[in-house]
């Protein structure tokens, strides 16, 4: 595999691989490394992956690898969610800084969700990965995935209903 073959089949991942590595490292710095490394064992393996079925499920089971390398050397099991998809489209302030601070308590009750249940929650929520793929870069069943999801929504949903209608945070 040449370089532009290399390039063309792994750049449209890059980022979906950055976030992955953000969301579980927690330091935009240790995810680029992260991704940047990735990518380099990538390119030393780049004639093995030829016969991969998913080289990108595959370019995320190394980052999510990886990362939790990482975390273990460093023993740090602090995991928060840094991206959002929030744009302003010309609201006033009161409203974005509402959606900021809905944000904000949606980010705390997943820094408090089991690290797997992060995990699938990042991938399937915010990457908006197949369920398919989920499982081959966790190494899990689909339906465990979809287990795990559904009660991370739920333990969301329930925090965020404490709060609206007692005002407990």
């Amino acid at each position: 595999m040449n370089q532009e073959a290399f390039l063309t089949l792994f750049t449209p991942v890059q980022d979906k691989m950055y976030r992955f590595a953000l969301r579980l490292l927690s330091s935009k710095e240790a995810a680029q490394d992260a991704v940047q490394e990735v990518m380099t064992k990538l390119w030393n393996k780049r004639e093995r992956i030829k016969g991969y079925t998913n080289p990108q499920a595959f370019a995320m089971t190394m980052t999510k690898n990886y990362c939790l390398d990482q975390l273990k050397l460093k023993q740090n099991n602090t995991m928060r969610i840094v991206h959002s998809n929030y744009e302003d489209q010309g609201r006033n302030p009161a409203a974005i800084a509402e959606v900021k601070d809905e944000l904000d308590f949606v980010r705390k009750i997943m820094d408090q969700l089991p690290e797997q249940q992060q995990m699938v929650l990042q991938l399937r929520d915010i990457e908006q990965q197949e369920f398919k793929e989920i499982a081959e870069v966790l190494e899990m069943s689909e339906t465990a995935i979809r287990v795990t999801l559904s009660r991370a929504r739920k333990k969301i949903r329930e925090e965020l209903l404490k709060v609206h209608r007692y005002g407990i945070a």
